[in-house]
């Protein structure tokens, strides 16, 4: 993952870690519950209050059809709990399922940390393959740099292309 050097970010290349987190209806979810069968792009949302992740959060909804045909299950996790991801999934209409940490932030398991004194939150982008290996990883402490859409769409066509060759 790409962000100011941080050693605990996520790699390409590398095994995802283990995520255990919930949906907005407390439904347990497992990151390992996809293997073998559909890839993952996880955005991590610096807060549902930022107007800059909601805007990435509709163009995620914009372009769901391109993730549905590359096999991909776009999932949005916000720091929130579960009520407040519940309430802006809702008034929102997020087509994705909302995932939140029932024990901590869930932006930690993946290197996304608080910056700027502790008062800025990260966000970014982790797209895992079926096996389990990430295939693009990609955080900012600003929230304009944290999607990454060229580099997204250019880890999905190269895992096509793996399972098409």
């Amino acid at each position: 993952m790409t962000s100011e050097g941080n050693p605990t970010m996520l790699t390409s290349g590398s095994p995802a870690p283990e995520l255990a987190l919930e949906d907005t209806a407390g439904q347990a979810w497992r990151l390992s519950d996809l293997r073998g069968a559909h890839s993952a792009l996880l955005y991590f949302m610096r807060s549902t209050s930022c107007p800059i992740c909601n805007r990435h959060v509709r163009d995620l909804a914009a372009r769901r059809d391109e993730f549905a045909a590359a096999d991909v299950r776009v999932l949005i996790v916000v720091p929130e709990g579960r009520d407040a991801g519940a309430t802006w999934k809702a008034d929102h209409g997020i087509p994705f399922q909302v995932l939140y940490g029932s024990a901590g932030t869930p932006h930690d398991s993946v290197g996304l940390t608080r910056k700027v004194l502790g008062s800025m939150q990260q966000s970014g982008t982790v797209l895992i393959d079926p096996d389990g290996i990430i295939r693009h990883a990609h955080g900012a402490t600003l929230p304009t740099n944290s999607y990454d859409k060229k580099g997204i769409a250019a880890a999905i066509d190269a895992m096509r292309s793996r399972t098409s060759n």
